[in-house]
C-alpha cells in the first residue's frame, strides 16, 4: 500500500483491555491527581488501561478528586471520545470532515454503516467492530479516510472496506 494511503504517524500505542477493579480506578487517580485538570488525563489513562471508563468508577473519581458524580459523569458524556461500555474487537472510526465528505465521505459513512448494521457510538452484534465518528485523521489528501485500531487507511472504498471488514472478522457478520 503506498503510504499516503496508509498513515500511522503518532499513533498512540493501544494495550490490551483489562479488567477493572477499584484499585486500579484509584491507581489511575493518584497517579495523576495532582496535575492542573487532571480529570481528562484521569480518564484517558483510565480507557487506555481498561477500554472504557466504567460507571463505577465515576464514584471513585469523584471522591478522589473531590468533585460530584455529576460533574464526572458531565465531562465523561460531553466528550464522545469516552466509552462507558467495553468496545468490540476492532475500533472503527470514520472521518466525517469536510475534506473526505467531498471525496465521497458520506456516502461511504452509509455503506459502512449498512455493512455492519449499527450506528455511530453502536458495537455490532458479535462484538466484532464499534463505530466511532471522527471530524479529521490529518489525511485529508487522501480521503475518504477510517482509522482501524490506530492504523489510519485513506481512499477507502465500500470495496476496500468489505474486504477489509472481512479480514478484521473472526465470527459471521451477519449483513443487513
Amino acid at each position: 500500500m503506498h503510504m499516503s494511503e496508509n498513515t500511522n504517524h503518532n499513533a498512540p500505542v493501544m494495550t490490551v483491555p483489562e479488567d477493572w477493579s477499584p484499585d486500579i480506578i484509584r491507581q489511575e487517580v493518584a497517579a495523576l491527581q495532582h496535575k492542573p485538570g487532571a480529570l481528562l488525563p484521569i480518564l484517558h489513562a483510565i480507557q487506555n488501561r481498561i477500554g472504557y471508563v466504567p460507571e463505577g468508577a465515576v464514584s471513585i473519581i469523584a471522591e478522589m478528586l473531590q468533585q460530584s458524580r455529576a460533574d464526572i459523569h458531565g465531562v465523561i458524556s460531553f466528550y464522545h471520545h469516552f466509552r462507558t461500555r467495553p468496545a468490540g474487537s476492532n475500533l472503527l472510526e470514520v472521518c466525517r470532515a469536510e475534506a473526505c465528505q467531498a471525496r465521497g465521505g458520506r456516502a461511504f459513512e452509509r455503506h459502512v454503516q449498512e455493512k455492519l448494521g449499527v450506528d455511530y457510538h453502536q458495537t455490532t452484534a458479535d462484538n466484532e467492530f464499534t463505530l466511532e465518528p471522527v471530524y479529521c485523521l490529518g489525511n485529508c489528501a487522501c480521503g475518504p479516510s477510517i482509522r482501524v485500531n490506530n492504523e489510519t487507511i485513506g481512499r477507502m472504498t465500500p470495496q476496500k472496506f468489505d474486504q477489509l471488514a472481512d479480514r478484521l472478522t473472526t465470527s459471521v457478520l451477519q449483513l443487513k
